[in-house]
Order: structure tokens, then C-alpha cells, then sequence
């Protein structure tokens, strides 16, 4: 799937964009499914070592100095580490033991509207303004409002699962911003081969940390399917496709995948667990998604009308 037949062909495209979407949407149910035999920190740091090593290696086939030399390579390579693989894995999965994946997804998909937010605050480029701080308590409310949060509810499971979920989403956007200013030419393939790898290590050393141990695995039919999605499937191959997406249609549009993936969790949840999304959670999810318009109008603007003018 290269980057020239994604651009030549918007079938192509659309198709490739869909069929992330699946591939990510569907990880957050075999998240919730591999949990009952996997503890949670582990489980990450093995999805990750396994698709690590395969995007590592792929790079090295790929592309011209895969090895990070710089600072700012090796800096960049720290960031995803830390804060896109470990942190925001480590609070996924374990929020995911208290929490459907189908809402976790639609938690999830605050990340973009989180990563304008901060990016409004630490970046001295980007303009703060009322329209900003709207879009951003939309996000809010829309959490909210998938929370619930009732004096019973606050002292819930499921409310402890969805705060760990959104710490996960902030994560993830520090992560995102942090890397703005490290941007080089440095091969994006490279960067999450070696942010993977290094994020499982300090995956496995969070869950030897919590006493986590190997022992505490189950390995079943059911767990080594659910292994092999998340690394094989919505690990390697959902990036891959990721990358030729970045190069054909650019981050703005691609950031929209994380509004369909919640759409694709809820309908694999009911398929695989018979679990049906609630009104709460599509009203909430509805308000996420307005509040990312909000932040990103100008960049979805743009959009559109080189859409326009290429149809």
C-alpha cells in the first residue's frame, strides 16, 4: 500500500481509512477480551514488544536511516516511548478492567481535542482564544456526560475506569505535542518501531513494578487470538496503514479515524460480547466530536475546500 497509489486512487484511500478504523476500533474489544487472561501491563508490553520488533524490522527494510543519531531523533524516540506507548497504554489497559472498550473508544477520541488544547497552552504559536476554550468544554462535557457522574457513580468501578481512560488520552496528547517541535527528518516507520520497543520495556518494568508477573497468565485459545490482533492486526499492519494514510491525505483528515473508532468498538462489541452502547455514551461522543471541529475549524476548512477543488 504505497503512498503514490493512495493519492492516485481515493477509493484506494477511503478504503485504506475504513479499514484502520476496523482494525483500531476493534483493539479496544480485544483489549477488554484479553484482560480476563493477561494481566494488564504485561499484556501492553507484549503487544507492543511483538509489533515493535516487526515495525523495526520493516523499517530497516524500508527506509534510509532508521537508526535515530541525532538529538532530537533519539528525543523524539523517548517521547513516543514514554508517552505515547507506555503511559497512555498503561492507563488504557488498566482503565479497560473497569470500563467497556466501546466506552473507553469513545474516552479515547478526546485525544485530538486534548492535544489542541495543550498545544493552545504550551505552544507559544498556537492562539488561545473563546472559540478555542469552547471547543475544548465541549470535549469536557462530552466526557462528562459518558461518566455520569451521579453521587453513586463516583464511587463506581466503571468511574475509575473512565478517569484511568482519560489520563490515557491526556497522555497521549503531551505525547503528541511534545514531539511538534522535535519533528526531523527522521522516518515516521523508524520513530514507532523504536517508540514500540522501548515502550514495551518500560511497559514490563510498570507491571514488575505493580508485581505483575508471567505466571499470571492464562494462555488460551481465546488469549493468544487476542494477542495476535493487537499485535499483528490493529499493531502492525493498523500502522502501516497509518503511514501510507499520513503521507496521502495528512494528519488533519487522518484525525478523524479517532472519531470512527468508536463507531467500529461499539459495533464489535455487540458482535463479539453482545455489549449495546447507551444513549449517554452517543450523546457524549457527539459532544467530542464538536468539540474537535470547534478547535480544528480552520484545518477542517481547508480541507474541504481542496476537496472541492480536486473532485
Amino acid at each position: 500500500m504505497s503512498r503514490l497509489s493512495l493519492q492516485s486512487s481515493p477509493v484506494a484511500a477511503a478504503s485504506a481509512f475504513v479499514l484502520l478504523a476496523v482494525l483500531w476500533g476493534g483493539s479496544f474489544v480485544a483489549i477488554e477480551v484479553g484482560l480476563a487472561y493477561f494481566p494488564p501491563l504485561l499484556f501492553a508490553g507484549i503487544r507492543y514488544l511483538l509489533a515493535g520488533v516487526a515495525v523495526l524490522a520493516y523499517a530497516a527494510v524500508v527506509a534510509d536511516g532508521w537508526i535515530p543519531t541525532t538529538r532530537r531523533e533519539v528525543s523524539s524516540v523517548v517521547v513516543t516511548a514514554v508517552f505515547v506507548i507506555a503511559i497512555y497504554h498503561g492507563f488504557l489497559y488498566v482503565g479497560e478492567q473497569y470500563v467497556p472498550g466501546a466506552i473507553a473508544a469513545v474516552i479515547v477520541s478526546l485525544s485530538p481535542v486534548l492535544t489542541a488544547a495543550v498545544a493552545a497552552v504550551v505552544l507559544p504559536n498556537e492562539r488561545v482564544g473563546p472559540v478555542e476554550v469552547g471547543g475544548f468544554l465541549l470535549g469536557i462535557v462530552g466526557v462528562s456526560v459518558v461518566a455520569n457522574p451521579s453521587a453513586d457513580a463516583l464511587v463506581s468501578t466503571q468511574t475509575l475506569g473512565i478517569l484511568l481512560v482519560f489520563c490515557s488520552a491526556v497522555a497521549f496528547a503531551v505525547g503528541a505535542v511534545l514531539l511538534r517541535p522535535l519533528r526531523t527528518d527522521f522516518p515516521v516507520v523508524a520513530l514507532q518501531g523504536w517508540g514500540m520497543t522501548l515502550g514495551a520495556v518500560l511497559l514490563f518494568a510498570g507491571a514488575g513494578a505493580l508485581g505483575e508477573s508471567p505466571g499470571d497468565v492464562s494462555v488460551t485459545p481465546t488469549a493468544i487470538v487476542s494477542l495476535a490482533y493487537l499485535s499483528v492486526l490493529s499493531g502492525v499492519l493498523a500502522f502501516l496503514i497509518y503511514f501510507a494514510l499520513l503521507d496521502a491525505v495528512g494528519p488533519t483528515q487522518l484525525h478523524l479515524v479517532g472519531y470512527a473508532e468508536p463507531v467500529t468498538a461499539a459495533l464489535a462489541s455487540w458482535l463479539v460480547l453482545g455489549h449495546l452502547i447507551e444513549g449517554d455514551a452517543l450523546v457524549g461522543f457527539a459532544a467530542i466530536l464538536a468539540g474537535f471541529l470547534v478547535l480544528e475549524r480552520h484545518s477542517v476548512r481547508r480541507m474541504l475546500v481542496n476537496r472541492g477543488r480536486t473532485a
